[in-house]
Formats: C-alpha cells, structure tokens, sequence
C-alpha cells in the first residue's frame, strides 16, 4: 500500500470535481493556488526555500504565480497527479516525504467544503500517522505559548509546546491530531481541556513546521 499515491489521487479527483476556484484551508489560497504550490514543491526546488522562509517567501511567489500563468488549471492537476523530480525516480521517497504532505493538502481541500465529515482511516495509515506527530510533536508545537500533551484515541501520548506555565491536553484521533498540530485548529475535530485561557491562546497560536 502506498499512501503518498492514494492521497495524491484521491486529492487530484477532488480537484477535478471542485474546479480551480474552490476555497481551501490555506489562507488566501484557491484549489488553483494549491495545485500550483504543490507542482512547485516537487518540480521547482529553487523555489522550495520561500515556503519555509520569509526573506526568500517573494520569490516563491512568483514562480508559483507563474506556473499558474503557464499552466491551465488542468495541466496542474495532471502534474501533480504524477510525482515530480526525484519523487518520481524513487517512490520509497514519495512515500516517506510526501504522505503527510498530501494528507494534509487533501483535508485543506476537503474541510473547507460544506458539510466535510473525517474520514475512516486505513489502521497502517492511522498509525503511521500517530508515529510522525509522537515524534514531531516538538517541532510542529514549539510556536505554541503553552504546555502541550496530546492524547491519541486508543492509546498515545505526546508532548510538546512550552515548557514552563499551564498545559492544554488535546485529545482526538491521529489524524485530528495532526491536523491540529499543523495549524489547522479552527478545523480539527479535537477536545482540549485547560485553563480557559490556555486553551484560547493555544487555539490561535501559530502551529506547524
């Protein structure tokens, strides 16, 4: 089973079906906007370092807004339905970089639309899932002003965020967790338990890699 290729399908035919106007959970970006980060994650890496850095974030721009330029909406889906660069030399890699990636992209497409229920996860992809947020826990909380401890369902726990002052306990399945973990607060299906006030700072804290 590769999850990297079904997540890349699945999130390919939602496009086809939305269209390029679609909202998303990215801030400010449409179905086209995402289609073309996604083309530019894998084909362009001397655009990469602006997803992650602000001084270079103008020039990663501009590329994605070329290839928007270039490229019918269409045509990027189609790229991005086919693994790019050195992802499409090495599946082994695909799967082990881009899994999450595309997993959280597909939830950006899906949880804007109305009405969007969580999905039933395969158990293997539950708890690969689960394996990357335990051991990433630090990294995607360490913005967070707040002591962290994530509770998974059916077993699981992770800590990250401040080291000093009040915790937050987040409990969800693994895949909510991670949404969470990723910045999409507002849209994962999580209890948080806490002071009042801990809780709403860590809901608008700045999460993610």
């Amino acid at each position: 089973m590769n999850h990297a290729r079904d997540e890349r399908s699945a999130l390919c035919d939602l496009f086809d079906r939305l269209g390029p106007e679609a909202p998303t959970l990215c801030t400010g970006w449409t179905t086209y906007d995402l289609a073309a980060h996604l083309v530019l994650r894998e084909r362009r890496p001397d655009a990469m370092g602006g997803i992650a850095l602000k001084p270079l974030a103008g020039y990663t721009a501009s590329v994605q807004n070329g290839l928007k330029a270039r490229h019918p909406y269409p045509e990027l889906v189609g790229l991005v339905r086919k693994p790019g660069g050195v992802y499409g030399l090495l599946p082994a890699l695909d799967e082990a970089v881009n899994t999450l990636e595309l997993f959280v992209h597909h939830e950006d497409v899906r949880r804007a639309q109305p009405s969007w229920e969580p999905r039933e996860l395969p158990a293997d992809l539950d708890g690969l899932i689960w394996k990357r947020v335990s051991s990433g826990a630090r990294l995607m909380l360490r913005r967070s002003p707040v002591g962290v401890v994530l509770h998974r369902l059916g077993g699981g726990v992770a800590v990250g965020g401040s080291r000093q002052g009040p915790r937050v306990e987040v409990t969800g399945a693994a895949s909510e967790l991670l949404m969470f973990c990723f910045g999409r607060q507002a849209h994962a299906r999580v209890e948080l338990t806490g002071e009042p006030g801990a809780v709403a700072r860590l809901r608008a804290a700045s999460l993610g890699i």
